[in-house]
């Protein structure tokens, strides 16, 4: 008989406790090498455990809503070879609903019904879809540092799912930490009158929004619903507590990027192998910006009260892809020339499009770049990205006039948009920033310096 052997959780960067958030193989399965076993979710992305080698699951270690780290044992594998005849536990046919083997100590909890609500909400129609998810009012010091509920990201979208205010359930795990199960628990004692519903946030004392509208949309013609992925489901909780949070400014300015862009094209002349895109020489700029600026390349502490000054210049980039925005970030800018970068560039956009991000590919960045000059646009306003203090929106060049003090120029113009938290940054050093950066951009001799 074959030898069977441990499968385990590999390096997923300074992350601990990540939730498991689905099974994708079942006992008696047959897996190839670096076939997904499992999916984890972190609070900035999901990533699949892959098999370390080819042969047949014999038994699955943890179930979902589990929390793993690196070198956790999440199932065994009999290495493919030599035994064919299957375990005698992989003989009865498993329900497609129920991937965790018999002996798992729990199977994961099903999902409440959609009704279950802690809050009162206007009466929805009888045609209106089951997964509507009621309302919850936004406390904004729920989310303040220090009193954010103790719960995994798997949790807390599970309780969003239900309108679940976390801030209002007890956890019964370790340290207090709030499980699926005292979510579940809490709903039943609401529907039950056993528990107050949430009551609706005193005036000043949060933002006291109105119920999301409820409508059956089929009523007005054909409709198709179609689930958001994982990704844009983080995002977008991520993104609606920083726009939430963040006093936002956004600074415009237009860069003149003539002669960077005959240089650009020289360069791509020269290395037909490599792509060199107008990005990298705005991570160049970028990174001379935060040099003379160094307040935008800080964080503020969790009190605060403390500006946290970063000495290392790892920039995100944010990438488009079929599931959503994701942010992988390029470390030590400052370190590496137009054509590494250009390198290590293309690399991470293929790895963020085939879902090949981990963790470490997603954190520790200074400072975020959001360009759609490929696509157009004159100006918009990115939403920083915490605990990050501003971002760079780059929308797409255009030829126009400029005076030069004689006579009208054509010049490639390029539009420039800087949001920034205002609790850190001024107006007036917004558009010192704004204004260097596009001089770095309008001589590239000075990104040499």
């Amino acid at each position: 008989m074959a030898a069977i052997k441990e499968a385990k959780v590999p390096d997923i960067g300074n992350y601990k406790d990540v939730p498991v958030i689905e099974w994708l193989v079942a006992v008696g399965d047959t897996v190839k090498a670096e076939q997904g076993l499992l999916t984890l979710e972190s609070d900035k992305a999901t990533m699949e455990v892959p098999a370390p080698f080819a042969g047949v699951v014999r038994e699955l270690k943890v179930k979902v809503g589990d929390a793993v780290s690196e070198g956790t044992i999440v199932a065994l594998i009999e290495e493919s070879g030599a035994a064919t005849a299957p375990a005698p536990k992989a003989e009865a046919p498993k329900p497609a609903s129920a991937p965790a083997p018999a002996a798992a100590p729990a199977p994961a909890p099903a999902p409440a019904p959609a009704v279950a609500t802690p809050a009162p909400a206007a009466p929805a129609p009888a045609a209106a879809p089951a997964t509507a998810s009621p309302p919850v009012a936004f406390d904004a010091a729920q989310v303040l540092p220090g009193q954010v509920p103790y719960a995994s990201p798997g949790v807390r979208a599970f309780a969003r799912e239900l309108g679940v205010d976390l801030s209002k359930v007890k956890g019964s795990e370790r340290k207090g930490r709030i499980g699926r199960a005292d979510v579940s628990a809490f709903v039943k004692q609401v529907m039950s009158g056993a528990a107050a519903a949430p009551a609706s946030a005193p005036l000043g004392g949060g933002l006291n929004l109105l119920p999301w509208p409820v409508v059956d949309f089929a009523k007005f013609g054909a409709v198709e619903t179609k689930p958001l992925s994982r990704i844009k489901k983080i995002s977008g909780a991520n993104l609606a507590r920083n726009w939430a949070m963040i006093p936002h400014v956004t600074q415009h300015e237009l860069a003149d990027i003539t002669e960077l862009e005959a240089f650009r094209k020289r360069l791509g002349e020269e290395n037909k192998d490599l792509k060199v895109t107008p990005l990298v020489f705005q991570i160049k700029a970028v990174v001379a910006a935060l040099r003379r600026f160094p307040q935008f390349n800080a964080s503020l502490d969790p009190s605060g009260e403390n500006l946290v000054l970063k000495k290392y210049f790892h920039v995100g980039i944010a990438v488009d892809t079929p599931d959503g925005l994701v942010v992988p970030v390029i470390r030590d800018c400052d370190r590496k020339g137009l054509l590494e970068l250009a390198a290590e560039l293309g690399a991470i956009s293929v790895k963020a499009r085939e879902k090949k991000l981990g963790p470490a590919d997603m954190s520790g960045g200074c400072f975020s770049i959001s360009s759609l000059g490929g696509i157009g646009g004159t100006a918009f306003t990115p939403i920083v990205n915490a605990p990050e203090v501003a971002i760079l929106g780059v929308s797409k060049a255009s030829m126009q006039p400029v005076w030069d003090g004689e006579q009208f120029r054509p010049r490639l113009m390029l539009p420039l948009s800087l949001s920034y938290d205002h609790r850190v940054i001024d107006g007036a050093d917004a558009a010192r920033f704004c204004a260097f950066l596009a001089q770095q951009l309008g001589d590239i001799r000075r990104l040499l310096l």
